[in-house]
């Protein structure tokens, strides 16, 4: 049946005996408080393998349930929360006898006993780790992060409690005692720009202040953190993006969610999130140089079109306003075209203003 199917059941053996012989630590775990406790994470990934095994023995082909990460249907909109995926949501069905699910299915399984030995001995791997000690069933670090995801969702564990690190420590919620005298957080999307803010100074230039990359597209950890902050400190959540769609797209990621985490939405938004810049207004009222503008792609009409149709757009009229500009001007710019400005226009003069005066939306 292909070596994927035979490391699968390679896997479902070790797993399964493996839950006999720690039965007395489950019940140790049990004690534990925490947000999701070792135990029911225990819990969880043994109805899983016991649904595999009765199938077995029943000589019938396992099958995996996943709900459907992937689709709008299955997302409602809360203004104090975010995107939320519903409890009814659709679900995508991964068989072990099928040519076209095969794959998935052995990853998810050999996934599920990587987890469980972590949070068995209180230990942790990166995603990295894992998917370079199993690179020929992942096939790429993409499909290693896939899965973690497919997994917190089917579970329905925070993909923190799964011991699965990345770069910004898991362990946000173990953070303890913040004190800090910044007066507000600046999200800012590039590592270029971070870096930029921290060689100029800028969080004591200016007035105290915590700035946070991820990036790019943000990971859960990142997402975390700032909603961490916002939590502990109630101070401003500003976001410093590109004037594209891809750079509103990961604002709102910030501020809203996203499909894919939806599911975490109540621990990973700041609904209370102000777009700072760079603004498409800005670069009218700036009169930033044409040869520092760039044609908006079919893509970024695409993306910016579903943008607009996005559920939350409709309670943040002053946002639609700038990506319809967006949309008319047929331009879009990073924040380094404010350097044809002036190359200190971004610190010196751009942040400071737009902070001190307000400029946001």
């Amino acid at each position: 049946m292909g070596s994927h199917v035979a490391e699968l059941f390679t896997e479902t053996d070790k797993l399964c005996a493996q839950l006999l012989v720690n039965a007395e630590v489950v019940t140790d775990c049990q004690r534990v408080d925490k947000e999701i406790n070792n135990s029911e994470i225990f819990t969880r990934i043994e109805n899983i393998i016991l649904g595999i095994v009765t199938s077995l023995s029943e000589d019938k082909a396992p099958v995996l349930v996943l709900p459907n990460r992937s689709s709008w249907v299955n997302i409602s909109f809360d203004s104090a929360i975010g995107l939320q995926m519903s409890s009814e949501s659709s679900v995508t069905t991964i068989r072990s006898d099928c040519p076209s699910s095969v794959t998935k299915f052995a990853q998810i399984l050999k996934m599920l006993s990587v987890i469980y030995r972590l949070v068995q001995s209180n230990s942790y791997a990166t995603k990295r780790d894992i998917y370079y000690n199993n690179t020929q069933l992942f096939g790429s670090q993409k499909t290693v992060d896939n899965i973690v995801d497919d997994i917190s969702c089917m579970l329905k564990v925070p993909r923190r409690s799964l011991h699965v690190a990345v770069a910004v420590s898991s362990n946000i919620g173990g953070i303890r005692d913040i004190v800090s005298s910044a007066k507000f957080v600046m999200i800012v999307e590039k590592d270029a720009t971070f870096q930029r803010l921290l060689d100029d100074d800028f969080c004591t230039k200016l007035s105290p202040c915590i700035i946070i990359t991820g990036k790019g597209v943000p990971d859960v950890n990142s997402r975390l953190m700032v909603r961490k902050l916002w939590d502990t400190l109630h101070i401003p959540i500003f976001a410093l993006v590109d004037a594209d769609p891809h750079g509103i797209e990961i604002m709102c990621i910030y501020k809203y969610g996203s499909v894919a985490m939806s599911f975490e939405a109540h621990s990973l938004t700041v609904p209370s999130l102000m777009w700072l810049g760079l603004l498409p207004s800005d670069l009218q009222r700036l009169r930033v140089p044409e040869d520092a503008l760039v044609p908006l792609t079919k893509r970024d009409e695409s993306k910016l079109s579903s943008l607009l149709q996005r559920p939350y757009l409709t309670s943040q009229p002053e946002w639609q306003k700038e990506m319809e500009l967006m949309k008319q001007s047929k331009v879009k710019a990073e924040i380094q075209s404010l350097a044809a400005i002036a190359p200190d226009f971004l610190t010196s003069i751009y942040l400071p203003n737009k902070l001190r005066y307000g400029g946001w939306v």
